[in-house]
């Protein structure tokens, strides 16, 4: 069996090459992050971008969506419509990855950051003409580095907010959480350490629990106790309000780049 080939090895594609238990072939401009891959077992790096082409049938994009214009050329003269495409390229829709590479053999992830840990959480969609077995492999290539969710492409950029993004932010409250404990006596990495280890007992006790988080929250709320004297100065900051804002800014991030993307699609074929 044909390994994936992944073109760009950085933080995304690097975690994910790492994560394949058949290995894959790599290639990237930068050599020496191709030499670092190549030290961990069933990873090979082609000797050029057109022999990586050679050498897998099905291929996984891991650029940055502002490099896609200037790979699609290339890719087209390697006979990209004859192969199956994984794209992790944020804002790029699956149309135009299809239109662009002649082929609608195409899924998109959008995954997060902690793919390096094997615990990413990845959104997946494929074209409506995407073979069931290409969908499946696609599937378990998400699968092989953390969980996977298969969502309608118009619902990506409400994952992004929820997820892709939201890494962010928990780690953001990670912090602020963090730097209350030092206002009130912890050293920083004492309670960073305390912060991470609540975060995943939070986590283990609604996954178990399969209660509502608001029921969750409600049980530590003593009458008159420390708990519920938090909560009213949430309350009282607009803490729901202000997450809300925080996906809302990132969906609406998204969908301005797909219509970009679109829009530059559209463009190109009026020419």
């Amino acid at each position: 069996m044909q390994k994936l080939g992944i073109i760009g090895c950085g933080n995304m594609g690097g975690a994910i090459a790492q994560s394949l238990p058949d290995g894959a072939v790599v290639y990237d401009s930068d050599q020496q992050k191709m030499e670092v891959l190549t030290r961990f077992p069933g990873i090979e790096a082609a000797s050029s971008l057109e022999d990586l082409l050679d050498r897998s049938q099905r291929v996984l994009l891991a650029v940055k969506p502002q490099i896609l214009p200037s790979l699609y050329p290339i890719l087209r003269k390697h006979n990209s419509s004859e192969k199956a495409w994984i794209s992790i390229a944020a804002g790029v829709p699956l149309a135009v990855l299809a239109e662009e590479l002649g082929s609608d053999q195409v899924v998109r992830f959008m995954p997060n950051i902690a793919a390096s840990q094997k615990a990413a959480v990845t959104a997946y969609a494929a074209h409506p003409n995407c073979w069931a077995e290409n969908l499946a492999y696609a599937r378990d290539i998400a699968q092989s580095f953390g969980q996977a969710f298969h969502l309608n492409e118009s619902q990506f950029s409400a994952f992004i907010g929820i997820s892709g993004s939201a890494i962010a932010f928990m780690l953001q409250f990670c912090h602020a959480l963090s730097m209350g404990g030092v206002r009130e006596g912890i050293p920083y990495p004492q309670a960073l350490e305390i912060v991470s280890a609540t975060m995943n007992s939070t986590n283990a006790l609604l996954s178990t629990s399969k209660q509502h988080p608001v029921a969750l929250a409600t049980m530590v709320c003593s009458a008159g106790g420390t708990t519920i004297e938090g909560m009213q100065a949430l309350c009282e900051g607009a803490f729901d309000a202000v997450v809300m804002q925080a996906v809302e800014a990132s969906c609406s991030k998204s969908k301005a780049m797909e219509e970009r993307a679109l829009l530059g699609r559209e463009i190109t074929g009026k020419r």
